[in-house]
C-alpha cells in the first residue's frame, strides 16, 4: 500500500495544536494538503489565530493481521474560506450520497461561519509500516 491509497480511506485524524489541544477530524487529502471543517461549533480557528503550528496523525492497527500503519506530519495550519464542492468531497467519503447525510453534517455547509483548515506538511507523508 502507498501513501496516498492508505490516506484515500475514511479514516480519522486526530491533530494537535498548541496548548496542547488534540481533536479527532474527518480529513480530505488532496493537492498536496490535508483538509478538514472548522466553524462556530468549534475553538480551532481560535486556537491556529494563536498558534498555527499543529501536527497530524493518522493510523490503523489490526492485530488479527498484524498491521500498523501510520502517517504522521506537521506544519503550518491555515484557515481558509469553505470551498463547498471540497467539502462535499471529505464528507462523501465518510457519509456517503449528499441526500444521504444527517442534517447535523448538511447544515454547516450552508453556515456563513464554516471555514476550511488546510495543512500542506513540512515534508511529504511517508506511510510508517510497523506491521509484524
Amino acid at each position: 500500500m502507498d501513501v496516498n491509497e492508505f490516506l484515500a480511506q475514511p479514516l480519522v485524524a486526530r491533530v494537535a495544536t498548541s496548548g496542547p489541544d488534540i481533536r479527532p477530524v474527518w480529513f480530505l487529502w488532496e493537492g498536496g494538503a490535508f483538509w478538514w471543517l472548522t466553524g462556530s461549533y468549534s475553538r480551532l480557528e481560535q486556537l491556529l489565530a494563536e498558534d498555527s503550528r499543529v501536527a497530524l496523525v493518522i493510523d490503523t492497527c489490526d492485530v488479527s493481521a498484524g498491521t500498523v500503519f501510520s502517517v504522521t506530519c506537521r506544519g503550518v495550519a491555515e484557515v481558509v474560506p469553505l470551498d463547498r464542492a471540497r467539502a462535499v468531497r471529505k464528507l462523501t467519503r465518510y457519509l456517503g450520497p449528499e441526500d444521504r447525510w444527517p442534517v447535523r453534517f448538511s447544515a454547516p455547509l450552508d453556515d456563513p461561519a464554516t471555514k476550511m483548515v488546510r495543512l500542506a506538511p513540512d515534508r511529504p507523508p511517508r506511510l510508517q509500516d510497523r506491521s509484524w
